[in-house]
């Protein structure tokens, strides 16, 4: 009874993962696109998921460490031994897993994106304050000075 509970409970986090995947991946093309309006409905559809999935998880742990298990896949094994649904339980958790892992190197990925923006933009803004480097010129073909800051209308 128990197995047929977990592995609901796994297929119940199919579903919500895929999506997450979908919106991580719409999540990379808003960032190069910098769509601040995408961006702040993709965070918050992310955000709700991000919950369900833990509140999943949380009964997933329960479930097995109600039964003696170890709340990682060791446990779901043992689970599944004693289960006539053991191969789809193992199937299934594999399903997620791989989903799971497809997400974290999406969100990574988009991590590095925002680290990059982020760095664009401040060596921007310290070209615009001033802060560039000698190798750049001013209006009268001159290099300028580091230390001196500038009007934007002399950048």
């Amino acid at each position: 009874m128990h197995d047929i509970t977990l592995l609901q409970l796994i297929e119940d986090d199919i579903a919500p993962t895929q999506e997450l995947l979908e919106l991580l991946e719409q999540e990379a093309l808003a960032l190069h696109g910098r769509d601040m309006p995408m961006l702040e409905h993709i965070l918050a559809r992310k955000q709700s998921l991000i919950v369900l999935l833990e509140q999943q998880g949380q009964r997933r742990r329960l479930l097995l460490t109600g039964q003696g298990l170890s709340p990682d896949r060791a446990g779901v094994q043992v689970m599944a031994a004693q289960s006539p649904n053991g191969e789809l339980l193992l199937q299934q958790l594999d399903v997620l897993s791989q989903l799971l892992d497809t997400c974290q190197k999406v969100n990574e990925t988009n991590g590095r994106i925002i680290q990059m923006q982020q760095h664009t933009t401040a060596n921007q803004i310290r070209i615009l304050h001033g802060g560039d480097s000698p190798s750049l010129y001013d209006s009268r073909g001159t290099t300028s000075p580091m230390a001196k800051p500038r009007a934007l209308s002399q950048v």
